[in-house]
């Protein structure tokens, strides 16, 4: 059996003119967990070309949803970006990723720290019910330079607690904190030093940030990764993987081609 299939694009939403997502169908065979990743791509000039995408999707719909920026000279986004309704793209047979819940140490509160399209992996997450069940909190941070890239907003803000299944979960226990760097907007600055000066727990009315509750999900820009694990690290915060688990992981198979 090939490691890829042919999904059909059900739909697709361009968010901005860098960004856009869209969904496919699912193989019933194809298996994964919340915040994990598989190779999505193209046939061009006869062979498959592929990179790591999240899915944005819960584990268990029926469709898969992926979130992508544009990069106009990018080998498979310049193409990739064109998709329609009814066309197809690949699909890998293996879910992969370090996002997981088993990789994390038990605690209070669980940071879901994101940059552009390393949202996606955690917009799976939220809809999982694990989630709400193993911590009190869980607290979604979106990075992004403008307030029109913030994709999915209305959808975490107003959709999701009105969901029939997780909706009660959603409104009692997770806390969305969208932050731009390039405009004014209700909240500005880079994750890391929301973080380190600690304005970030300041406005969402939680206590500073502690190595024996608090648990971190890191996901997008390689920026943002080692600086914010760099402050997590002086906070005496250790990294989590399928050994040990730790206090934060990192997914670094991040889609920017």
């Amino acid at each position: 059996m090939s490691d890829l299939y042919e999904a059909r694009v059900l739909g697709v939403r361009h968010w901005t003119d860098r960004l856009f997502s869209f969904t496919t169908t699912r193989d019933r065979a194809f298996r994964f967990q919340s915040g994990q990743f598989t190779m999505i791509g193209l046939t061009v000039e006869g062979r498959p070309l592929l990179r790591a995408y999240s899915m944005a999707s819960a584990s268990y719909e029926p469709s898969l949803e992926f979130l992508s920026i544009k990069v106009q000279n990018g080998p498979l986004t310049s193409r990739l970006q064109h998709i329609r309704e009814g066309d197809t793209v690949l699909v890998g047979r293996k879910a992969s990723g370090t996002l997981l819940l088993q990789n994390l140490l038990p605690g209070r509160t669980l940071y879901l720290l994101g940059t552009g399209t390393g949202l996606a992996p955690f917009m799976s997450v939220i809809r999982d019910l694990d989630v709400y069940a193993r911590f009190k909190k869980v607290v979604l941070v979106h990075g992004c330079r403008l307030a029109s890239e913030l994709a999915y907003a209305e959808v975490i803000s107003h959709e999701l607690p009105r969901n029939p299944w997780f909706g009660s979960e959603v409104s009692r226990q997770l806390v969305y904190y969208p932050t731009v760097t390039r405009e004014p907007f209700r909240h500005q600055g880079r994750i890391p030093a929301l973080l380190e000066s600690g304005q970030l727990a300041h406005d969402i009315g939680l206590q500073a940030i502690d190595a024996r509750q608090d648990r971190f999900m890191l996901c997008g820009s390689p920026q943002m990764l080692h600086d914010t694990r760099t402050v997590l690290e002086k906070l005496g915060l250790g990294e989590g993987n399928m050994s040990h688990p730790g206090h934060y992981v990192v997914e670094r198979a991040f889609v920017d081609k």
